[in-house]
């Protein structure tokens, strides 16, 4: 028996404390043993019947003022009746593996498993149990002490749901994110400032290798699945091993402006960049870096948001294009050819030359067969004058019938050269076009020193109508 100043010990101990008597067990033990059972785990969860037989040949003889508290039990007696309610399912494996120990020849075992209060409010628990010395051939005395982990596992679980409910968030973004690791490149910074370098977009001016040595030391750690998406990758290796196709040479630019910034303390950055799918098609993105908090020091986590904005900047550019261009004949519009002209007054280009050209019979044409054949024809002059003229020249739909090509750095000689490689482009057309021919007349004008391109424009229109009435009985 324990001596009396032990049972003030073991019932005021702070720890649930258990003495039990493994008597019965032990001799169970040898008696499967003399069956010839070797393997106690798999005899034990062939028939789970065996386990409960094992639990129920282990003798309470006492427990502490700490475990009766510990279950919410009134008195040992309380405790014993309801062990059903204190050792469930939870605790299978564990129990196994405690019996396990004892057969293997051990005279402690230890485990981590679940109890329950006889309320039924769930235990996370770490075991310990003890033959005590001078017991070890009967095992009549064994001490279980069980610590209450369940705060400690709480916090466990609520840390990997909260793991768990980040990746998701990461995973499953509509954006794609990157984390990566910039460790590398901030040392090789730190590695300039030590060597007294301070206006870094000088330096990377005169080295612009710094540029593409960081952008190779970057080290990805991760990607998500619209990332795959975005970029047509099957998986994160296909992506990983082809990052050279998705940051071509135009991403050079764009990640100089992020080391200036990442060298200026600018830890939040945000803009428009240019990448490209596995396929070669191009992706506007917007992209958002930051470094994640806690990581300033060495940069060694650092995330990457890019938003496929390729849709906005192709209804950008679409805009765009309507804003200076004739939809009808893809030709530039009034608008861009006023523009234009303003311009090159104002850089004093000389000598500019300016062809006015108008579509004959337009109106005949809308009256006697409709609107679709007469913009057939406008189609049709679009196709002959954007083959016809390159740049710096334009040709521009300035009018319904009206068009204008204007060409800098030509004079008349080059005008007129001009004028006559379009009449043969439209010789050309109506052979293709023959159930309609096409008819245009033509002036040209050359700009005198000092004479503003209005007024060039205008020689050349007069010109054109003069053209048109010699050649033309039908003015429209």
């Amino acid at each position: 028996m324990v001596p009396d100043d032990s049972d003030n010990i073991f019932d005021l101990a702070p720890m649930s404390l258990w003495l039990e008597d493994y008597t019965a067990l032990r001799e169970q033990f040898e008696a499967w043993r003399a069956d010839g059972v070797t393997d106690l785990r798999a005899f034990l969860l062939a028939d789970p019947a065996r386990l409960a037989h094992c639990s129920s040949l282990i003798r309470v003889l006492k427990v502490n003022r700490k475990t009766l508290s510990l279950y919410e039990a009134d008195s040992v007696d309380h405790l014993v009746a309801n062990l059903g309610k204190v050792l469930r399912d939870d605790m299978l494996e564990a129990h196994i593996d405690e019996l396990k120990q004892l057969w293997d020849g051990a005279t402690e075992f230890r485990s981590n498993t679940v109890n329950y209060t006889l309320g039924g409010k769930r235990l996370d628990i770490q075991l310990r149990g003890i033959i005590l010395p001078g017991h070890e051939q009967l095992w009549d005395r064994v001490l279980l002490a069980i610590e209450d982990v369940t705060p400690l596992e709480d916090a466990r679980r609520q840390t990997v749901k909260q793991q768990q409910y980040a990746s998701a968030l990461f995973e499953h973004s509509p954006v794609s994110l990157w984390v990566e690791d910039f460790s590398r490149i901030k040392q090789l910074m730190d590695d300039l400032r030590g060597r007294g370098i301070v206006d870094f977009r000088v330096f990377t001016d005169v080295h612009p290798e710094f540029v593409r040595q960081c952008m190779s030391e970057i080290r990805v750690l991760d990607v998500n699945k619209e990332t795959l998406a975005l970029f047509l990758a099957a998986d994160k290796p296909t992506l990983l091993q082809n990052l050279p196709r998705v940051f071509q040479s135009d991403m050079e630019g764009h990640f100089r402006e992020q080391l200036i910034d990442l060298w200026n303390g600018v830890f939040f950055q945000r803009r428009e960049v240019l990448n490209h799918a596995l396929d070669g098609t191009e992706r506007y993105l917007l992209l958002q870096l930051s470094i994640l908090p806690g990581y300033e020091a060495d940069w060694s986590q650092v995330q990457v948001a890019l938003t496929d904005i390729t849709a906005r900047k192709k209804a950008e550019a679409y805009l765009e294009y309507l804003g200076k261009h004739d939809v009808l004949t893809k030709l530039f519009n009034r608008a861009f050819y006023v523009d234009e002209l303003n311009r090159l007054e104002r850089n004093r280009h000389s000598p500019v030359s300016i062809i006015a050209i108008d579509l004959d019979r337009l109106k005949t044409v809308n009256d006697q067969w409709g609107h679709a054949t007469g913009d057939a024809l406008l189609r049709r002059v679009g196709e002959i004058l954007n083959e016809a003229v390159k740049k710096p020249g334009h040709a521009a739909r300035i009018g319904g019938d009206e068009f204008a090509v204007v060409l800098p750095y030509v004079d008349e000689r080059g005008a007129t050269a001009m004028m006559e490689n379009i009449e043969r482009l439209v010789e050309i057309n109506n052979q293709y076009y023959s159930q309609m021919a096409l008819s245009v007349s033509m002036g040209a004008a050359t700009s005198q020193d000092g004479e503003k391109l209005e007024s060039v424009a205008r020689r050349a229109d007069l010109l054109m109508y003069e053209n048109k009435h010699r050649h033309h009985s039908d003015p429209s």
